[in-house]
């Protein structure tokens, strides 16, 4: 979805080809059959894949999260995904810069690795940013329930990993308006145009300063999520397809 020049052109061949040839294209979001539908794709189908529910590791102390990344006093904001550019991490630097000279100055911890690491470190340090990176972490569901706010600064997302385990978790979402999102999200997130900072930080500060608008999106969030199919009925849908192809 992310390839560009001579790579992308190719892979949009290959897409289109394996769109015509299929008998039927399952689509995690609606962009995504769209997308099929105009690669040639005769029956393209909307088909949510399922991610299981965030499991809390038991008896785990209040703050112990938080402390370990430095953010006792201090809003938590955390981002999660691979270091690499369509994930919009320039722009989510970008908006950390305006909220640097906030008192207390909210910590951005991004968990992912990858080529851009480099990158993006040298701008924290140059810039005196609050942000750190943690690299790749085990104990995800840990670090974002313990945030104050989730975002999702990405290019471009079907179904976002950090998106649906925001909700179910309860944490406030600020996320760009891309692909499935908004699909994903309905009105439980806050959607912002993708590459624009002003707007990112906007939505992340005017949050921190409302606990009631973030109570409201976590109650949203975790309803949202009980829309969203359960494993058994993503298994269910893909084996129907089976059955109807094979005719029984």
């Amino acid at each position: 979805a992310h390839a560009e020049g001579a790579r992308g052109h190719v892979l949009r061949l290959l897409e289109r080809r394996v769109s015509r040839a299929a008998a039927v294209v399952l689509a995690t979001s609606s962009d995504l059959v769209d997308r099929a539908r105009s690669r040639g794709a005769r029956d393209a189908r909307l088909a949510p894949v399922a991610v299981p529910a965030p499991r809390l590791a038991p008896g785990l102390p209040d703050g112990k999260a938080r402390a370990e990344l430095g953010a006792v006093e201090r809003p938590l904001v955390m981002a999660v995904g691979s270091l690499v550019a369509h994930r919009g991490y320039e722009v989510l630097l970008d908006a950390a810069r305006a909220w640097r000279d906030l008192d207390p100055a909210p910590l951005l911890v991004i968990a992912g690795e990858g080529p851009g690491r480099p990158a993006l470190q040298r701008r924290i340090e140059d810039e005196a940013l609050p942000v750190r990176l943690v690299g790749r972490r085990d104990d995800i569901t840990e670090l974002l329930s313990a945030a104050d706010v989730a975002v999702l600064p990405s290019r471009w997302e079907a179904r976002s990993l950090l998106a649906q385990e925001a909700l179910r978790l309860g944490v406030p979402l600020v996320a760009t308006a891309v692909g499935g999102v908004p699909e994903l999200v309905g009105d439980a997130a806050l959607l912002v145009p993708y590459g624009d900072p002003g707007a990112l930080a906007d939505a992340v500060v005017g949050l921190l300063g409302d606990p009631g608008v973030r109570r409201e999106l976590a109650e949203a969030g975790r309803a949202q999520a009980g829309t969203w199919p359960t494993e058994d009925e993503t298994v269910a849908q893909v084996l129907s397809v089976y059955d109807e192809l094979a005719g029984t």
